[in-house]
């Protein structure tokens, strides 16, 4: 299944991406979930989307943050 990415990666305050609306661990772990796990984050994503429509990107995705968000697994 293919990642949702749009590559305008940038976080909100939850740590969700306001480009393809995963949070941090969604995108990290992207290519170990099987295709339900990831089925399941795209429907959390639609909801995600009319959610936070008008939010704007208030950190950027970081190695840092990404290495961190890999270590909670």
């Amino acid at each position: 299944m293919q990642s949702p990415c749009v590559a305008r990666c940038g976080l909100n305050d939850d740590d969700v991406c306001m480009g393809c609306y995963r949070h941090i661990t969604e995108i990290v772990n992207w290519g170990q979930f099987d295709d339900i796990k990831k089925s399941d984050i795209l429907t959390n994503v639609a909801r995600r989307k009319q959610e936070f429509i008008g939010q704007e990107n208030t950190q950027i995705l970081s190695r840092e943050k990404w290495l961190k968000a890999k270590e909670t697994l």
